[in-house]
C-alpha cells in the first residue's frame, strides 16, 4: 500500500487549455481534425518523396525528414491530451511526462538544425550550382539528418534529467495540456534562477544563432537569385526559397516567444495558445506549404492518383 501511495504520489496532474473556455468540447474536436490532416498530409508528402523517383534529392530527403519530426512531435501531445479530455482523467504519470519533455524538446531543438541544413541546401544549390553534388552527396545529408537528431537528442536528455530531478510543490497540477519545460517549473519549489540562465543560453544557442545563419545564407542567396539571366530559374529559386523562408517564421517565430520573450513565465496562457500553433497547427501547414508551391511534388501527387485504382 506504501509503494502505490508513494508511486501516485510521483503522477502529475495536466490542467488542460483555457480552463474557462465555454466551448472546450468543439475546440478539442477541432484540434484533432487538425492532428488527423497533420498526420495525413505529412505522411503522404513522405510517401510521395519515397516512392518517385524524382524527388530522390537531398532537399526532399531533407524536406521527408521535416515531416518525420512534425508526426512525432504533434503524435508525443495530442493524442494524450485528447485521451484525458473524454477519459476524465488529468493524470499522467512520471514516466508519461518526463517522455513528452524528451520528445518535445528533442523533436523542437532537431527541426531548428534541420531547417539550419535546409537553408545551406538551398545556399550551395544556388550560390555553387556545379558543386552542389559534391557537398551536399548522400552520405553528407545522411550525416547532416543524424547530427539534428542526436543534437536535439543530447541536449533534450541533459534538459529533461535537470527538469525532473528538482523538488517538486505537493499540488503536482502543471498549468499546461501538455508535459512541458517551462510549465513544469512553475510548479518547482527550489530556487531555479540558475537553470533559467541555463535555458536562456541554449534558447540562443538553438534559435537565435541558427536564425542568424539562416537570414546571412539568405543574404548571399536573394544576391545570386537577382544575378540570375534566366527569369524562369530566377523564379524557381524564389518559390523554393520563398517556401523555406515560411518554415523558418512558422517554426522560430513561436518558440522565440515563449523562451526568449522576457516574462514569458507570467503569460502562460499566451504560451498556450504558441505551443497550440507551434505544436498542432504548424505541422499541418509545412506540407501545405511545400505541396502546393512545388510543380515536382503536386505532378508526384497525381501520379499516384492516377495509380490508384479508386481513381480509377
Amino acid at each position: 500500500m506504501w509503494r502505490r501511495n508513494d508511486t501516485k504520489l510521483m503522477d502529475f496532474t495536466l490542467l488542460g487549455f483555457f480552463p474557462e473556455f465555454r466551448n472546450i468540447t468543439a475546440m478539442v474536436f477541432i484540434i484533432l481534425l487538425i492532428y488527423m490532416a497533420s498526420f495525413t498530409g505529412n505522411a503522404l508528402l513522405i510517401l510521395l518523396i519515397w516512392l518517385d523517383s524524382k524527388l530522390h534529392t537531398p532537399m526532399y530527403f531533407l524536406l521527408s525528414q521535416l515531416s518525420v519530426m512534425d508526426l512525432t512531435l504533434t503524435s508525443s501531445i495530442v493524442p494524450k491530451m485528447a485521451a484525458n479530455f473524454f477519459s476524465g482523467q488529468q493524470g499522467i504519470s512520471f514516466l508519461a511526462c518526463g517522455t513528452q519533455v524528451f520528445f518535445s524538446l528533442t523533436v523542437g531543438i532537431a527541426e531548428c538544425i534541420l531547417i539550419t541544413v535546409m537553408c545551406f541546401d538551398r545556399y550551395v544549390a544556388i550560390c555553387n550550382p556545379l558543386r552542389y553534388s559534391v557537398i551536399i552527396s548522400p552520405r553528407v545529408c545522411l550525416r547532416l539528418i543524424a547530427m539534428s537528431w542526436a543534437g536535439g537528442a543530447l541536449t533534450s536528455l541533459g534538459h529533461t534529467a535537470f527538469t525532473l530531478h528538482f523538488h517538486i510543490c505537493s499540488s503536482r497540477e502543471i498549468p499546461h495540456f501538455f508535459c512541458e519545460v517551462m510549465a513544469v517549473l512553475r510548479i518547482v519549489c527550489e530556487d531555479i534562477s540558475a537553470y533559467e540562465k541555463a535555458v536562456v543560453v541554449t534558447s540562443i544557442l538553438v534559435l537565435l544563432l541558427p536564425l542568424s545563419l539562416i537570414l546571412s545564407s539568405y543574404v548571399y542567396i536573394f544576391l545570386a537569385v537577382f544575378r540570375m539571366n534566366s527569369p524562369e530559374g530566377r523564379n524557381k529559386a524564389l518559390a523554393t526559397c520563398s517556401s523555406h523562408i515560411c518554415v523558418v517564421g512558422l517554426y522560430f517565430g513561436p518558440f522565440m516567444c515563449i523562451y526568449m520573450r522576457p516574462g514569458s513565465a507570467e503569460t502562460p496562457k499566451l504560451n498556450q495558445g504558441l505551443f497550440l500553433f507551434g505544436t498542432v497547427l504548424t505541422p499541418l501547414l509545412n506540407p501545405l506549404v511545400y505541396s502546393l508551391r512545388n510543380k515536382e511534388v503536386v505532378s508526384a501527387l497525381k501520379k499516384l492518383m492516377e495509380k490508384c485504382p479508386s481513381s480509377r
